[in-house]
């Protein structure tokens, strides 16, 4: 069975372990709990020997197969923690799993977990699991998720927040969710039981977002144009430069110029899938495609190359500003007047 992260635990909690779990995502906090709590009902229920295993490139899956095939002289309840770093076993990590997942031994359970996880990696090997135990995929919590997140993270350690000074919390840990856990954990610590307002919110966070240039452009073609400018102000403080946030926006609009002129139906899905868009990415250039007309497409991307000109001094302009302006353009189609003719 396929499980969210977040209703991972109240299952694990209401039936026997398992004997296999899968534990997958590219969220490595959500990763860590759901295994966490895997291993303390382990303990609970007697496994008293754990076996960490780090399925790396030179891995030989012999260790594993005869590991669970193995008797324990110190115990007669096993838990084998195998790590995937790639989020994919090689043949014969597949054929492994699948052997025991087909007859797996009393008394053991196997925990698997990634850091990656996409159609991509799923496989014989996880669909063994899910019909014996439980694929739990851990999803990044979306921005317009978060608020909801912290929320329910703060009422499980005895907290409350007013509105206001749960938004003002999102956005300090907005992009770092091992800061938003540990920040919730600090106020917990700093005023238990409390029910936050924004002053009082001001005065205990600490402003630990963390952006890079992938969710920057991410936010400016989902419509957000607020948040793609506050994060070009954030990159902006920490340090970076237009040279190094341009390439990756400029990649997406030369993509959606000529997605533009596909049209739309079964021949946008065919040219996404000629260009090798990721089914993670194709709804956020289909919402963008629809917010301006295909002729403006272009003008994004002659507009990108404009910049990159006068990021390195070959035109004249601020490139601060002008980036800005772009940004707000792709997320609004009233700003588009904010672009030069």
């Amino acid at each position: 069975m396929e499980l969210r992260a977040d209703r991972f635990e109240r299952q694990l909690a209401g039936e026997p372990l398992r004997p296999a779990y899968l534990i997958a995502g590219a969220e490595p906090l959500l990763v860590q709990e759901c295994a966490d709590a895997v291993r303390a009902k382990a303990r609970g229920e007697g496994y008293g020997e754990r076996e960490v295993l780090e399925a790396g490139r030179d891995f030989d899956w012999n260790d594993l197969s005869m590991g669970l095939a193995a008797l324990s002289l110190f115990s007669t309840r096993r838990l084998f923690d195998l790590r995937l770093p790639t989020g994919r076993p090689d043949r014969d990590g597949s054929k492994a799993i699948c052997e025991y997942c087909e007859n797996p031994p009393p008394d053991t359970v196997l925990l698997v977990t990634a850091q990656e996880w996409s159609k991509k990696h799923a496989g014989k090997w996880s669909e063994a699991i899910a019909r014996l135990g439980h694929v739990v995929v851990a999803w990044p919590v979306k921005p317009n998720e978060l608020e909801d997140w912290l929320d329910k993270r703060l009422r499980s350690r005895g907290l409350s927040a007013e509105p206001a000074a749960l938004q003002l919390l999102a956005e300090r840990v907005e992009g770092n969710l091992l800061a938003a856990a540990q920040e919730v954990e600090k106020l917990a610590l700093l005023a238990p039981g409390a029910r936050l307002d924004l002053p009082g919110m001001q005065g205990l966070v600490a402003d630990s977002s963390r952006f890079d240039v992938f969710k920057l452009a991410e936010a400016a073609l989902s419509g957000d144009g607020h948040r793609a400018v506050r994060m070009l102000h954030a990159l902006r403080g920490e340090g970076e430069q237009v040279p190094g946030l341009l390439p990756i926006l400029a990649m997406d609009l030369v993509k959606l110029a000529t997605l533009a002129v596909a049209g739309s139906g079964s021949d946008l899905m065919s040219a996404m899938r000629a260009q090798g868009i990721w089914e993670s990415k194709q709804a956020l250039y289909r919402r963008a495609l629809e917010r301006h007309p295909p002729r403006l497409w272009e003008r994004f991307a002659s507009e990108a190359g404009r910049l990159d000109l006068m990021a390195k001094g070959r035109l004249g302009g601020d490139a601060w500003l002008a980036l800005e302006r772009l940004l707000l353009a792709l997320a609004q189609p009233r700003a588009r007047a904010l672009l030069p003719e």
